[in-house]
């Protein structure tokens, strides 16, 4: 979002906040003072919160890098082992709960929740036409962030329709894994009645999106009739299909198009900045993937993080036109483009995430390197039909999942010569395949390898400890034993 307003903690570290003052201001009566309890007297107050509660899906580009890093597509590159110690560790299953990253993706994230409650609590206060689908909406972005925290981090603190605050952490008990998911699909229930099935505006949830996101949220936890029953509401609503050019899915004019079931805005007309990166406007997520000292055409330099393994490169069959557009082989690049010239940092292997890497042309206002305009697709159509033919595949109706697996793969291949025919356990395999090859650089990888129990295929992944990921250390002190940390990372 374009706009910010400061609706809640900026995490859920509760921090006091110290002020001192001279006696010049000693008992003078505030000229101005706003808080939760003022606020929301009218449909703009409501508006400008979800505005707030929107701004944070911009910091999840730290979740995008890291499902890639974690898994087995990516390595963590940068300039040095030292570089970001926090993406090293979590590409070496090393991480502990003494992580920055980790740390920023739980505050973020949290952060995310809280501004969402925030409206949720005082949902009752103020009544103006359409402030339901106003509602529908915080309910989705809280289930979003609460998706991507159950995810992560399994099991987490639950307070309802309102904020948390100092204190809470050591009374407010994590919830199981279930209560979370269950909160998820009530939220996204709600979401589903209630949002305006006109909705327009880029950026904004539709009911597609809160359907789309419940079938995801069903597919997690096994629940695969559901999620076939959900998935297909989706898929027969008519609202979304395929773009056909691969190779224009992710440039920056193509944004928000026909595939896109749910996308999270970016800009490059205002900055952000190290100090504060959750600040930004720009998809950091970019810059960091960028290639390395680089000069030359379509591209911008980068940071050089979340570089593609050789595997992965490999994983794509001949003929799959999604491999040049999804990994750029700089090697073969630079070869086809006489006087480009890049650098190798720590890890290098030649690959790049062309999907989300700097283009030219660009404002990136100040930093080239944090501003960049590239939009997330955070669920996309192709993502639904790989997700209902899995669902189907489990539920036994094997002709509708090869159907939708064959779609994805007509568009890959360009033709309808690949389509798959197996059925059973070998179709679900296929099915795998495919999300690697389909989503690679989208961050989903390493949850769909554990939520399968394929996280063994993970370098140094240890079954019964890696499928979660710590709670941060801080957290844990704050919480003063009111919290159970993951299994083995205590």
């Amino acid at each position: 979002m374009k706009k910010k307003i400061i609706t809640a903690i900026a995490a859920f570290s509760f921090l006091a906040l110290g002020v001192s003052c001279t006696d010049s201001f000693v008992d003078r009566d505030p000229v101005y003072s706003i808080d939760g309890e003022n606020y929301f007297n009218s449909e703009n107050d409501y508006n400008q919160a979800l505005i707030g509660a929107y701004d944070l899906l911009q910091s999840s580009y730290i979740n995008v890098l890291m499902g890639e890093i974690a898994s087995d597509n990516t390595l963590a590159g940068g300039e040095s082992a030292t570089d970001v110690p926090g993406f090293v560790q979590v590409d070496q299953m090393s991480h502990t709960p003494v992580n920055a990253q980790l740390k920023n993706l739980w505050d973020w994230m949290f952060a995310g929740v809280n501004r969402a409650s925030y409206i949720l609590e005082f949902k009752d206060k103020t009544d103006f036409e359409g402030k339901e689908k106003v509602i529908a909406q915080a309910r989705f972005l809280r289930a979003y962030y609460h998706f991507e925290l159950v995810k992560w981090f399994g099991g987490i603190p639950l307070k309802g329709d309102a904020r948390f605050v100092l204190g809470d952490e050591t009374k407010i008990p994590r919830s199981s894994k279930e209560e979370v998911y269950a909160v998820i699909e009530s939220d996204l229930q709600y979401a589903i009645e209630n949002l305006d099935p006109n909705e327009r505006i880029p950026g904004r949830v539709t009911v597609g999106a809160a359907r789309a996101l419940l079938g995801k949220a069903y597919l997690y936890q096994g629940k695969y009739q559901q999620a076939a029953d959900m998935l297909e509401t989706v898929i027969q609503s008519g609202k979304y299909s395929l773009i056909q050019d691969y190779s224009t899915l992710f440039e920056n004019n193509n944004e928000n198009n026909a595939e896109s079931v749910f996308e999270v805005q970016y800009t490059d007309a205002e900055g952000g900045s190290f100090t504060c990166l959750q600040c930004a406007e720009g998809n950091v997520a970019v810059g960091f993937n960028g290639p390395r000292g680089y000069s030359g055409p379509l591209f911008e330099s980068g940071y050089s993080f979340n570089v593609p393994t050789q595997e992965a490169y490999d994983a794509f069959e001949p003929g799959d036109n999604r491999r040049d557009i999804a990994i750029l082989n700089i090697v073969q690049f630079a070869e086809e483009n006489p006087g480009t010239t890049y650098g190798t940092g720590y890890q290098h292997t030649g690959f790049f995430n062309r999907k989300y890497i700097p283009r030219k042309g660009d404002a990136n206002l100040p930093d080239v390197n944090l501003t960049n305009p590239n939009n997330y697709r955070a669920i996309r159509y192709a993502d639904v039909l790989l997700m209902a033919a899995e669902a189907f595949n489990k539920i036994g109706n094997d002709a509708k999942a090869a159907a939708y697996l064959n779609l994805v793969r007509a568009r890959a291949f360009g033709d309808n010569n690949h389509g798959v025919t197996a059925t059973g356990a070998a179709l679900g395999d296929l099915i795998w395949k495919e999300r690697r090859v389909e989503l690679v650089g989208e961050g989903h990888r390493f949850f769909d390898l554990v939520r399968t129990g394929r996280g063994r295929e993970i370098p140094n992944f240890v079954e019964g400890k890696n499928e979660l990921f710590p709670i941060p250390y801080e957290e844990m002190q704050f919480s003063n034993g009111n919290w159970k940390q993951n299994p083995g990372y205590n």
